[in-house]
């Protein structure tokens, strides 16, 4: 900053720091929590909300919690013992919680199966990860059978019937199975549905609107019960490869909608566009328009799959035991009787480290795609 003194010349002058209440905390709380009186009525509020809730929160899961290993609730329940979580139940019914009824001495190959996914997941996803190609034909090409080889058995190892399958282990096959799949079939329904063909146009309309009509209930009650009775004689689809397909098709119709708005917010110009350099429709829409489609669909996709992942506890009304189900079941236990509320404590956490997790990430994939225009 400079300064005319009184002989005429310019003097240079340190620059003042900013005001205090414009860095640091004070700016802080002052912008985003008391910027105005209905703002900070409120924030008082959610400040007195944490003051009831917290404090008995932590005294019922840590304070007065039971940790140690048991085979029943007796511990839990002593009279003279404040009441509080019976972790001892977690603990004792964690491999029931995890892989269901899968045989215990095959769980190996549930753990080798998701580090084999997390690992070409993380491979595929995080930055400065080298070998992405690779990466890709792995998880897209190579993984599924692995997984299906691991999972169900053959040859050289026994087989374990999909009857067995349950618990986390079943959410997460059902929701990355899901996912997986219902992505590339939304893209192609959301082309459909914006084709100039009358026939294609329709179809995809009356199946995404018919899908999106129902609830997911009906959607898995129809492919395990009502879709065998519409089967030549002897003919049958194992009971979770039909919910699965359920599940696959009923997040594909919303994602050909989240899909859908991203292909609408594409100016006509970059279509106008890539006609002009000669490219025909399949190449103009893999090259110019969807990459561009999905970097602005990514919020409403991101949460499709998290609505997806925390749908797979319904398939519990179809027979199929997944973590919420067995939570439950095991709180149902004449050994565990009570410990209700820490079954489903511990299923909430589980649930909100995948979902928050799948958030981030998908902050950070905006963060990264971001190329700051604005339409």
């Amino acid at each position: 900053m400079a300064e005319i003194t009184a002989s005429g010349q310019h003097v240079r002058q340190p620059d003042l720091p900013p005001p205090a209440s414009e860095v640091g905390v004070v700016s802080w709380l002052r912008k985003n929590l008391f910027s105005s009186l209905p703002n900070a009525a409120l924030t008082l509020l959610g400040l007195y909300l944490l003051y009831v809730i917290v404090p008995s929160l932590v005294e019922w899961a840590f304070i007065y919690a039971h940790w140690v290993e048991g085979v029943n609730n007796k511990e839990c329940a002593q009279a003279d013992i404040p009441a509080g979580a019976c972790w001892t139940m977690i603990r004792a019914r964690f491999g029931i919680l995890m892989y269901g009824f899968y045989p215990p001495p095959e769980r190996w190959r549930v753990d080798l199966t998701f580090v084999l996914q997390f690992a070409a997941i993380g491979g595929l996803l995080i930055e400065g990860v080298p070998y992405k190609k690779y990466w890709a034909i792995f998880l897209f090409g190579v993984f599924p059978f692995l997984a299906f080889y691991l999972l169900l058995g053959g040859i050289g190892i026994p087989l374990v019937e999909t009857s067995a399958w349950g618990g986390l282990m079943l959410n997460l096959v059902l929701a990355t199975t899901g996912i997986v799949a219902s992505l590339p079939i939304g893209i192609l329904l959301a082309l459909g549905r914006r084709s100039k063909l009358p026939i294609i146009r329709l179809l995809s309309v009356a199946f995404i609107e018919f899908v999106r009509g129902v609830p997911l209930i009906t959607v898995l009650f129809m492919a395990s019960v009502v879709f065998p009775l519409f089967m030549p004689e002897g003919v049958n689809f194992n009971k979770l490869l039909r919910v699965v397909i359920g599940i696959i098709l009923f997040s594909a119709a919303y994602i050909a909608e989240n899909v859908r708005g991203g292909l609408q917010a594409i100016p006509k110009g970059q279509y106008e566009g890539a006609m002009a350099l000669g490219l025909n429709y399949w190449k103009m829409n893999a090259l110019v328009v969807l990459p561009q489609a999905l970097r602005i669909a990514i919020p409403s996709i991101v949460n499709s799959f998290i609505g997806l992942f925390m749908d797979t506890t319904l398939v519990n009304v179809v027979g199929q035991i997944e973590l919420l189900g067995m939570g439950l079941s095991s709180a149902r236990d004449p050994n565990w009787l009570g410990t209700t509320n820490t079954a489903l404590a511990f299923v909430s956490i589980v649930f909100f480290i995948f979902c928050f997790g799948m958030s981030r990430y998908s902050q950070y994939l905006e963060r990264k795609l971001y190329t700051g225009h604005k339409r």
